[in-house]
């Protein structure tokens, strides 16, 4: 080789090792959010990416918390999975049992990063965290179930504040239908509303075991305790004409009703809080309140909903480094005011929340009124009922009881009878569990 070329040569190959040295380390990241609140979760991957040059993190939206679960599970098994999903509230005992994550606790700590765990809401922390207190993945978009209300309708029947109980609800509803209101209440059966939140709140058990804490040999309780009366009372005001079925599925969903004035009140999550106030009718005076309990029982603190992300085992070092450094920078306080801005989701520390209070946040619209799901969060200290629910196939489990659900309201059954068959096959999908998991607890 002449010299000429061997000049070539070597100036080509340190060329290659420049270009090589300057590549980003790429992890994958799914996601089950979407729509307006999955482009919001990319806007959070844009930004890591444009802050650091080292790591590049792919987002790959799922749509749909099930989705991102189920579809995790199939590339696992073909070694094909990401380096971190997102996955809801009801995959988390499927999850810590499977043993295929990273705990995030344990995994900043290998690598030298620096997090106050004790800065973590203890009603958000502890649904994803060990019976000792290491959590396994870190919470991302946290949120509660909160009543929507519109105040002009209410004033309108001279009222001033929203109801407190389900009793005064129920004549709140009856005013508003007398005066003429088509549709009271927008309502979609959703058993993280009606079920879950609603338990929480009162203090009274889903299952056994300390809803599934204590045990994998689980059964379902609340086809026995206060649920049953207000699933009944559910049916009897759709019966009564109280309220209306709004669902996507019949045209126009329970939000986009409430939305668009057509109905006084809807039950749901705090993170549509920026979903109404961007489709709200112009002019229309509206809030949120804390779910209603019934009358002689004492407010327990509700429970967190959303999702965490959760970091995959088989991964590389250079991919959990990469995602370390992510889950680092949705730590900051920057990522949390961001985050809190852009969606209904709630801080999910201490100090983010007290931060955003001191900037005035929650003084004005749009973001009034957010505050409310924290106030519903921590109500109380989390009990033995009340910090989350442990139960394996919890997916299923929902399903089932909204499958049940709507076939009462359907009138296909009656309501008791339907939340009996929803719990025996619930049942069911736990012993499947218990079976598949035999001799092992959870940690």
């Amino acid at each position: 080789m002449n010299t000429r070329a061997l000049s070539a040569a070597v100036a080509l190959l340190a060329l290659s090792a420049g270009t090589a040295s300057a590549e980003k380390t790429k992890f994958e990241y799914w996601y089950g959010l979407s729509g307006d609140l999955g482009e919001k979760v990319q806007e959070t991957c844009n930004r890591f990416n444009a802050a650091q040059s080292e790591y590049e993190i792919l987002c790959v939206g799922q749509d749909g918390y099930a989705q991102a679960v189920q579809n995790t599970i199939a590339a696992f098994r073909a070694g094909k999975h990401p380096t971190i999903v997102q996955a809801y509230d009801a995959g988390t005992a499927d999850l810590m049992l499977s043993g295929e994550f990273y705990p995030v606790q344990k995994m900043m700590a290998d690598y030298n990063i620096d997090v106050d765990w004790a800065n973590y809401f203890p009603g958000i922390s502890n649904y994803y965290a060990s019976s000792k207190g290491e959590l396994f993945s870190m919470p991302f978009n946290s949120s509660t179930a909160v009543m929507y209300y519109n105040a002009d309708d209410l004033k309108s029947i001279g009222m001033d504040t929203p109801p407190a109980t389900w009793e005064e609800f129920e004549a709140t509803l009856k005013k508003l239908k007398e005066s003429g209101k088509a549709c009271p209440y927008a309502y979609s059966a959703d058993p993280w509303v009606d079920l879950e939140q609603f338990s929480m709140a009162h203090n009274i058990p889903i299952a056994s075991n300390n809803n599934g804490y204590d045990g994998l040999d689980s059964k379902i309780l609340y086809n026995t305790t206060l649920h049953v009366k207000h699933m009944e009372n559910i049916k009897r005001w759709l019966d009564e004409g109280l309220l209306q079925i709004r669902t996507a599925q019949g045209g126009i969903n329970a939000q986009s009703s409430f939305a668009q004035g057509e109905c006084s009140f809807y039950a749901n999550s705090i993170a549509g809080h920026a979903t109404v106030s961007k489709t709200a009718k112009e002019g229309m005076n509206w809030s949120v309140t804390m779910l209603p309990v019934y009358e002689g029982t004492e407010r327990h603190n509700t429970v967190v909903g959303g999702a965490s992300l959760w970091v995959l085992s088989k991964k590389t070092e250079p991919e959990y480094r990469g995602a370390a450094a992510y889950l680092k920078f949705l730590a900051t306080p920057e990522s949390e005011e961001y985050w809190s801005t852009v969606t209904g989701y709630i801080p999910v520390t201490k100090k983010g929340f007290q931060g955003l209070k001191d900037k005035g946040f929650y003084d004005s619209a749009p973001f009034k009124g957010r505050e409310v799901a924290l106030e519903s969060l921590t109500f109380t200290e989390p009990g033995p009922l009340t910090r989350g629910i442990r139960l394996g196939g919890f997916i299923q489990i929902r399903a089932e009881w909204k499958n049940a659900v709507e076939a009462a309201l359907a009138g296909n059954m009656p309501m008791k009878e339907a939340l009996d068959t929803a719990a025996q096959r619930s049942d069911d999908v736990l012993a499947k569990f218990a079976r598949t998991y035999k001799g092992k607890s959870f940690p």
